[in-house]
């Protein structure tokens, strides 16, 4: 008796040390399946792919910019914006690479800062990147040349911390300012010019980078890139470019300018452009306009956008707008637009086409770089 006892008891105390090692083991797989992030005091960083800056999460949730959205203005140009920001993320890459950094969101120039410097000089404002109101309202008005900033921070990994390791700081700066002679009065257009948009850039970077090392948490001694970038006009249908950089290794010190040779085109291109840039894939979107509209005659229109880094096309979009009531008939024409834009649009560099009504988008048509065919998904 007493030895069945003593079995029973262990065979309950195995199977209670079976279920506890089930049970932890369980946990461990549950918690190598999860999110691959590695956590640092709190801050859970991303494993992205080849070519990507790891991001930061604190408390779970992404860490956004302490001054996202401002602008000196409301108008402008909606294309501009993930350009901007996109482009300048690509243009980080040639200053802090992607395996030793780690990309987070601007964190040291809060809103009020921002928005001070996006503001005019006034008495009570000496930090304003953007002149005194003169009070002209003609082409004599002193122009808003400064229209928006953007600060992205590239760290690494201090023991448990992260730390500060290098800035690059975006400025949008206006081709033409829209502006009001009076409150909700009609909207007046100021064109800059190119000379004046430069000269002036490079007139308030120092004091921009003066109020950026002002800020607490930023060192005297980090490499700090300012990129300038010229915004589109208000109805252009495509987006602005970046064009010169500079960098400020310590104080408000900066290296001389560098030219940087980006350039957007729209196609069909006007007569009036008498650029080389784009003239290639100007003939081929033209003829590809041409065979879409003959084969589906009720086109409304068909334009592209193509972006250029030293004369070499980097990426083109295509929006095609037409009007189709059944399933078939835009699944018919996808197909079309798919053959189509093998024959005539480049190969060399991505290409997506959004097939679109006036309020609706009916399919989208990709292909990346050097691909034979083009992924098409009907909406």
């Amino acid at each position: 008796m007493l030895k069945r006892i003593k079995m029973r008891t262990w065979i309950i105390i195995g199977l209670i040390l079976v279920i506890v090692l089930g049970i932890f083991f369980f946990v461990v797989n549950l918690s190598s399946q999860g999110p691959s992030t590695s956590k640092t005091k709190g801050v859970q960083l991303t494993q992205n792919g080849a070519g990507q800056y790891q991001t930061v999460i604190k408390d779970g949730h992404y860490l956004t910019s302490a001054a996202r959205g401002l602008t000196a203005t409301s108008q402008g140009n909606a294309v501009d914006t993930k350009d901007f920001e996109s482009g300048l993320l690509t243009l980080a890459k040639s200053h802090f690479k992607t395996g030793r950094y780690i990309f987070q969101e601007g964190q040291y120039l809060s809103s009020d800062t921002v928005n001070s410097l996006l503001a005019r000089q006034t008495d009570s404002n000496t930090t304003g990147l953007n002149p005194k109101d003169n009070g002209k309202t003609d082409s004599s008005r002193n122009p808003i040349y400064v229209q928006s900033l953007t600060e992205q921070d590239f760290m690494t990994k201090d023991g448990s911390n992260l730390k500060l390791a290098g800035m690059v700081v975006g400025v949008a700066m206006n081709t033409q300012d829209t502006y009001q002679k009076e409150q909700y009065g009609a909207n007046y257009y100021q064109n800059i010019s190119e000379e004046d948009r430069i000269a002036y850039g490079k007139k308030i970077a120092p004091k921009l980078i003066k109020q950026i090392r002002a800020q607490n948490g930023v060192a005297k001694n980090i490499p700090i890139v300012i990129a300038m970038y010229a915004n589109a006009s208000e109805d252009s249908l495509g987006s602005g470019n970046f064009y010169s950089e500079t960098t400020s290794k310590s104080g408000t010190n900066i290296s001389s300018w560098t030219d940087i040779d980006d350039k957007t085109v729209v196609f069909p291109k006007e007569s009036s452009d008498s650029s080389s840039v784009g003239s290639d894939e100007n003939t081929g979107f033209t003829n590809f306009k041409n065979d879409i509209s003959s084969f589906f005659p009720n086109i409304a229109g068909a334009t592209a956008v193509g972006k250029f880094t030293n004369s070499k096309l980097q990426s083109m979009k295509v929006t095609v707008t037409t009007q189709f009531f059944s399933q078939t008939e835009i699944e018919a024409f996808a197909n079309y637009v798919a053959s189509a834009a093998v024959k005539f649009l480049p190969s060399s560099a991505p290409v997506q086409i959004t097939i679109k009504t006036a309020n609706e988008t009916q399919a989208i048509l990709v292909r990346k770089s050097d691909d034979k065919s083009y992924t098409t998904t009907i909406m």
